[in-house]
């Protein structure tokens, strides 16, 4: 259901392996986040996969929480989701482009258990303005000088 999705896409001057290894490792998630609510990985880092679960310290202003996800798409190098109990998924996917790639980055709440009450709090409009500012960081990240 696209309008149940909100999504940006930018162009970022590396190649799609180098930054699909970025998005691999979620002990590096924290340095792109446009949201300033992902404080870090729980737990030892691993290369993520399909299946793979993941912990992560989160924060929502200055109350902690913790949450855990699971990888439900994946194709190597091309594209990764993730999604949590709620359901939501927060999607990556990379275009080779000529000079670098092309980064979309997506929350889809659709597939939420409680779609509703993620529109009622605002989060597809937050999430839409942290998209952009992670695509920003990420795209700062592999800017040449």
């Amino acid at each position: 259901m696209a309008e149940q999705v909100v999504s940006h896409t930018k162009f970022v001057a590396a190649p799609p392996e180098e930054i699909f290894a970025l998005l691999q490792d979620p002990s590096k998630h924290a340095e792109i986040d446009g949201s300033d609510m992902v404080q870090g990985q729980r737990g030892e880092s691993k290369r993520l996969e399909m299946g793979s679960k993941f912990g992560m310290d989160m924060k929502i202003g200055p109350i902690p929480y913790r949450i855990s996800n699971t990888v439900v798409e994946f194709e190597q190098d091309r594209l990764i989701a993730w999604r949590h109990f709620g359901g939501h998924r927060w999607r990556w996917e990379l275009e080779p482009a000529e000079g670098g790639t092309t980064v979309t980055e997506s929350f889809d709440w659709s597939t939420a258990i409680i779609p509703k009450a993620l529109e009622i709090a605002g989060y597809p409009k937050k999430n839409g303005e942290a998209i952009e500012k992670t695509l920003d960081h990420l795209a700062s990240r592999y800017a040449t000088t």
